[in-house]
């Protein structure tokens, strides 16, 4: 009886099999000459793209929302092999493909990717093709659109003598870009700087990198890729290395975003001090460090550092740093974060593991915001062989730490938010309520990052509060 059931079962799976084969086997094509196809969007769009350089890959998807099969006589690019196009459909790359079958109320894929080729224009310029479908003698089209940008490219190269760079093209570089000693390189205002996958910019002994962006028009530096995934993804490119002995470097609105490190300020040779100056500069999105400075010398106003995996404000082994009107906002989400946004220390180990001393001559941070999402958003270390000497001179601070000793903190406040506009999109303005309005003192810095005059009162922070219209 059981060999019985198991065999009509059997014969009726047979059965079923073979009326599901002969129904899609005479599943009727629908020759309609007013079907039509439906489309996941009318226009892929790609965000700008450097001249030679590829796109990511988006995603068209194409719908046959009738109930029978229809056949889609011809899928091509209205541009052909001149295209600067490229289409793969469900996996089969062609410039032109014929009888597409698309089974009723389903779909296919088709992926396009661009890539620009150089012409003699400096501006962003507009790449236009498109992908032509034929179908039943109905024809229907979905543009394709890229800005496309020319640029420099610097493959693994080293500059010498003064050079200037304007922002006429974008200057890419490849593996690294080394200012030479004794070189200079002068970046102009609106410039942009893009580095491929692990690139670095280096400045060497006796060299010197001048950025003199505007706040209008500010330089930027960040990674090649500026399609929307990119956009705010870090870890990007590996960093600015300011190597022992480089000098007199200054960065005037300088945006630079999307490394494993922002800068890195390697130690000071006599008469170079400073090493660097900062100046209404945005470094944001590192893996690591924001700035991790080593026994050097800084001079920073209405600058921001914000969402670093590690510390926004790395000092180790001492030096001297000036800090007014700095903003600190470190809301990291791309991982999990357990070092505090500033690490102030005088020393440093050697390679068997022995603390090696040297003075922090001042540390001192006027006017400042330094808040984030970790309980202790400051870490104080040092032994008491060298000097140890930081202020904080009326800030907001994010610690669990006592701030009542006059000879480090005057007028501070700690773990009171001060609830900055829009953190999550690096909008680091501060809003109407903020505690951080008119808590400042004049510091000589009569703008804000914006140009808006400071009243005698001022905000802590990069931003001036004023009232929107």
């Amino acid at each position: 009886m059981h060999n019985k059931n198991r065999s009509l079962l059997i014969v009726f799976s047979l059965i079923l099999l073979a009326f599901s084969w002969s129904c899609r086997k005479t599943e009727k094509v629908d020759s309609s000459p007013s079907l039509v196809l439906s489309f996941s969007t009318d226009t892929v769009m790609f965000d700008t793209v450097i001249a030679t350089v590829g796109s990511v890959t988006k995603r068209l998807l194409v719908y046959n929302h009738n109930s029978n099969k229809v056949i889609v006589s011809q899928i091509q690019l209205g541009g052909g092999s001149a295209s600067m196009y490229r289409i793969n459909v469900d996996g089969t790359p062609a410039l032109s493909l014929q009888n597409i079958e698309i089974a009723g109320k389903d779909s296919i894929f088709i992926f396009v990717k661009v890539t620009v080729n150089p012409n003699d224009k400096n501006a962003p310029f507009i790449v236009s093709d498109s992908i032509l479908f034929t179908t039943n003698g109905n024809k229907q089209i979905v543009q394709l659109a890229a800005c496309g940008q020319n640029a420099d490219f610097n493959i693994k190269k080293t500059l010498k003598g003064n050079q200037v760079w304007d922002s006429l093209k974008a200057h890419v570089i490849y593996g690294f870009l080394r200012i030479d000693t004794g070189a200079t390189l002068t970046i102009m205002p609106g410039t942009k700087v893009y580095l491929h996958k692990n690139a670095y910019l280096a400045v060497s002994h006796e060299a010197s990198l001048n950025i003199a962006g505007q706040w209008d028009h500010p330089v930027r530096v960040q990674s090649d890729r500026l399609d929307t995934y990119y956009r705010d993804l870090p870890g990007q490119w590996e960093g600015i290395y300011l190597e022992r002995g480089s000098r007199n470097n200054s960065f005037n609105y300088a945006i630079i975003k999307n490394g494993n490190y922002g800068l890195t300020v390697d130690s000071l040779v006599p008469g170079s001090d400073p090493k660097l100056t900062l100046y209404g500069t945005i470094i944001q999105n590192m893996v690591y460090d924001g700035i991790y400075a080593y026994s050097t010398s800084i001079v920073s106003a209405n600058c921001i550092i914000g969402n670093c995996g590690s510390a926004a404000l790395r000092i180790e082994k001492g030096g001297s740093y000036d800090f007014r009107q700095l903003t600190v906002g470190n809301y990291w989400t791309a991982g999990v974060r357990s070092v505090p946004s500033i690490i102030l220390s005088n020393f440093t180990y050697d390679s068997i593991g022995n603390k090696i001393p040297n003075d922090l001559v001042k540390a001192y941070f006027g006017n400042s915001l330094v808040y984030g999402t970790e309980t202790d958003e400051i870490r104080l270390d040092s032994v008491t062989t060298a000097g140890f000497f930081y202020m904080f001179d009326h800030a907001i601070l994010k610690t669990s730490m006592k701030v009542s000793n006059p000879n480090h903190y005057l007028e501070c406040i700690t773990n009171f938010d001060p609830q900055f506009i829009s953190p999550e999109k690096y909008d680091y303005e501060i809003d109407s309520t903020s505690p951080a309005i008119n808590y400042g003192v004049p510091m000589g810095v009569i703008n804000d990052i914006r140009g808006i005059v400071r009243p005698a009162s001022p905000a802590l922070g990069a931003y001036e509060y004023f009232k929107k219209p």
